[in-house]
């Protein structure tokens, strides 16, 4: 007989055991527990919107303001146990003025119908798939859906070669399964579990580096939205409000790719790279202070010169040709990403900070775009060689750059 499991006992269950005695028994305080975050726990000490000492808040908490200016003001139709309209989530990824006057920061700088069509996938029963090359902030696109939507964007699944079933579906606290048993209380609740029993959004980061049987797992969730539980012949039954985005790159080497079959289950979304160098030395500016301030780096304005720089390295090795059409190059096997554009300046500016004068400099940024265009010691440094030679060279205002990066590639 197969029974559906009532979802407040799922709820109750911990994704996250602590430490068990001999007995099978959590560890009393003091003796080896480990003090799990909870949504929401910020928040109730007033550390909400990025206030807490944490390294990198999660969205929803570093943009709690936001979020609860956007949800005051919000008149439109919401979905089941959404936190905000469809409108809404849209404009918090965008970025706008609310009529208060309130300023939404822009979370993802790129054509308005895609996040259109995005939101709109998930208040629907379709699960939604973001696909690109790395770099192009599909993990950043899934956390600000997950927390504008649900208010958590801590259901997550981190896809690896070594994702196991249970990440997926569920798990056990082997201590009380061996003292009494299969039983309600010794199965753990994976992300994906909780969040069809809560409706709420769970993510699933990297889909095609899961092994391909372990990705089989979400068809019958994605397609019955039921999770079989036959150890106990029960089930749980995905409630309104819930639905999974998950990522994937299509330039990863060695990855799984999806059966025709799991891939119906989901509406893809390709995220592009950035249209013009503009809009890419945008992204990489917002990101990088939003990094740096919580670091205590220098402000971005003053290295806007070197962003811009590693802005026009990065896009004309990746695209092969340079900015003005004239000169065909050889490209690195490297992705040479939005991401790895962000990590060369936020170094930099490290090193301008506790090395320089705190204004970044060519010398600052040198040897991190050398490690991220020479991937593969042999090939790629003849690349960035011939890159160096002729463009770099050739460049007018670009003779301190290239003496810094002669310095370090030598």
């Amino acid at each position: 007989m197969r029974v559906s499991v009532d979802p407040k006992s799922v709820e109750s269950s911990p994704s996250v055991s602590a430490p068990a005695n001999e007995s099978g028994d959590a560890a009393p305080d003091g003796q080896g527990s480990v003090p799990v975050r909870t949504p929401g726990d910020d928040e109730a000490r007033g550390e909400g919107n990025g206030a807490s000492e944490a390294l990198r808040p999660h969205a929803e908490d570093a943009f709690a303001a936001e979020l609860a200016a956007l949800a005051a003001q919000d008149d439109r139709p919401r979905p089941a146990r959404w936190k905000l309209s469809p409108w809404a989530v849209a404009t918090y990824l965008l970025g706008g003025t609310l009529p208060d006057g309130t300023v939404i920061t822009p979370k993802y700088v790129g054509p308005r119908r895609i996040v259109e069509v995005a939101v709109t996938t998930l208040a629907t029963d379709r699960a939604l798939l973001l696909l690109g090359v790395p770099g192009t902030a599909k993990t950043w696109v899934s956390e600000h859906l997950a927390a504008a939507i649900s208010g958590d964007s801590t259901l997550l699944v981190q896809g690896t070669a070594g994702t196991p079933e249970e990440a997926i579906r569920y798990g056990w606290n082997y201590a009380r399964l061996l003292a009494h048993g299969p039983s309600r209380e010794a199965l753990v609740p994976s992300p994906v579990m909780r969040a069809m029993a809560e409706g709420m959004t769970a993510r699933v980061e990297e889909l095609t580096r899961i092994p391909a049987d372990v990705q089989d797992t979400l068809i019958t969730i994605l397609s019955e939205k039921t999770l079989p539980i036959p150890e106990l012949g029960q089930e749980v039954q995905a409630v309104r409000g819930f639905n999974l985005i998950a990522t994937a790159n299509d330039r990863d080497r060695g990855v799984n790719d999806l059966s025709s079959a799991l891939r119906r289950r989901f509406n893809t979304v390709v995220l592009p790279l950035p249209e013009s160098a503009d809009a890419e030395v945008d992204i990489v500016s917002r990101r990088v202070d939003q990094i740096g301030r919580s670091l205590d780096l220098p402000a971005v304005p003053d290295g806007i010169d070197e962003i811009r720089r590693v802005v026009t390295v990065f896009r004309e090795l990746r695209g092969g040709v340079t900015t003005d059409g004239r000169t065909k190059l050889k490209s690195p096997s490297g992705t040479l990403s939005t991401a790895e554009a962000i990590s060369v300046i936020t170094n930099g500016l490290a090193l301008a900070a506790h090395f320089g004068d705190g204004v970044l400099r060519a010398g600052d940024v040198a040897a991190g775009i050398l490690g991220a265009v020479v991937r593969d010691p042999a090939a790629d440094r003849v690349v960035w060689q011939e890159y160096l030679e002729a463009v770099v060279r050739e460049r007018d205002g670009w003779a301190d750059f290239y003496r810094a990066c002669r310095e370090v590639t030598a």
